[in-house]
């Protein structure tokens, strides 16, 4: 997997590269196990109940929490907190670093959500109702379940990590975003080693699944497996699931010296925003926000391997974004392009990191993951290179981009390279 790149002209230092993986998603609890059925079309969606809404589809984890934690922590703590500490022992271990050998207060976690505390407030409140709403049965654990930097803080006194800690709110785009601001924080200084990601516990609150249902954007299918289907002409809205993706990223210059397994190097990234609606995606600034991203990489369209699209299912976003696509990359005729939500659904927070993930070992095997449940393609979603419902052999990659998007008009672009 690890080759010497010496074109780049970038000193080592300045260079930021992944040397640990830790997931957990709906169909799979380690990279290799999620890749695996990734390219297997195995999907990770199944029927789900919950309170108020009632019967539907979601993208439900199975880790086992308590490899990292007590059930009095688990009890105490929050299920946003449990996926970023299963997701980041796992990626410390992967990465090999032994933590007792590093200076803990040099090391920074940063992880992008969507929303936090609000699973913790509704059950609260449907706790309390059993007790005439007497906040003297308020739990005492409410604040530190929903400061804004948990589950980062979380993670932090899971590992004993003193250094800096928090969260990045940056809708769908966290993913992406919690890996930029790793990237970030190790080029100024401010840490050696970062933990960063994203997160999603958003299945637990009935909330994001009644607002979706309302505006018709809630998928429903008779097969759960097939109720994520972006891109196809009968796509009837989103599939919630929760999961995390948490990297170890250090310099290159660290992990050539320890001869550490490198999965590949941040080379390009943007975040930009469309200033036009709360929730109707902007192509021109999702074009420019790709675009953007392949100018800091120093790359054109056409060096790109993989794109792993955004596209949640909803009429209007899948429309949008191919649109985009189609203007950003006219003419580049060998890249491909990929979708894990048909696999996953969409895990919010943590989309953007484990599209990344399901796409990392490209770099070593030539394989293109599936976006599956396309029946018949929507004329409008039409892009040339996409991989649709089996694996298809590629050959060697360069480069992989993920684009992931959100609410208030959040535009993220990250392109990872090999090394």
């Amino acid at each position: 997997m690890v080759s010497d790149q010496t074109t780049n002209p970038r000193p080592d230092e300045q260079r930021i590269v992944l040397t640990g993986v830790g997931l957990t998603a709906p169909n799979g609890n380690n990279l290799q196990e999620y890749r695996a059925n990734l390219l297997s079309a195995v999907s990770g969606v199944q029927d789900y109940s919950i309170r108020y809404v009632g019967e539907t589809h979601a993208g439900i984890c199975d880790f086992d929490a308590q490899l990292y934690q007590s059930a009095r922590e688990i009890r105490r703590g929050t299920r946003a907190g449990s996926i970023a500490i299963y997701c980041a022992n796992q990626a410390v271990a992967d990465s090999g670093h032994e933590l007792d050998q590093l200076d803990r207060s040099r090391i920074g976690i940063y992880l992008g959500i969507t929303e936090h505390g609000n699973v913790e407030t509704e059950n609260e409140i449907h706790e309390l109702s059993g007790y005439d709403y007497d906040v003297a049965f308020w739990s005492h654990f409410h604040n530190p379940r929903t400061v804004a930097n948990s589950p980062a803080g979380e993670v932090a006194l899971s590992l004993g990590i003193v250094g800096p800690h928090y969260t990045i709110g940056a809708a769908c785009a966290a993913g992406n975003a919690g890996i930029i601001q790793g990237a970030q924080m190790l080029l100024l200084g401010e840490c050696d080693l970062a933990l960063a990601g994203g997160v999603s516990e958003s299945i637990h609150t009935f909330g994001i699944f009644a607002s979706f249902k309302s505006q018709g954007a809630l998928a429903s299918h008779d097969d759960p497996t097939q109720a994520s289907r972006p891109f196809d002409i009968d796509r009837n809205g989103i599939v919630v699931s929760e999961g995390g993706c948490i990297y170890v990223m250090e310099r290159l210059s660290s992990a050539r010296q320890r001869n550490a397994t490198i999965y590949g190097e941040l080379v390009g990234h943007a975040i930009n925003t469309d200033a036009s609606d709360f929730v109707l995606p902007n192509p021109e600034r999702q074009q420019e926000c790709i675009e953007l991203a392949l100018k800091r990489a120093g790359l054109t369209p056409s060096e790109m391997g993989v794109v792993s699209t955004h596209a949640t299912g909803t009429t209007s976003g899948d429309i949008q974004e191919c649109l985009a696509l189609r203007r950003a990359f006219a003419g580049a005729e060998e890249v491909y392009f990929n979708n894990a939500k048909s696999l996953i659904g969409h895990a919010m927070g943590a989309a953007g990191a484990l599209e990344i993930a399901g796409n990392l070992l490209t770099f070593s095997d030539g394989m293109c993951h599936p976006t599956i449940n396309i029946d018949q393609l929507d004329p409008e979603c039409e892009i040339a290179g996409l991989v649709v419902n089996e694996a298809r052999q590629i050959g060697q990659i360069d480069y992989l981009l993920n684009n992931s998007f959100g609410m208030l008009g959040i535009n993220s672009a990250v392109i990872i390279g090999r090394v």
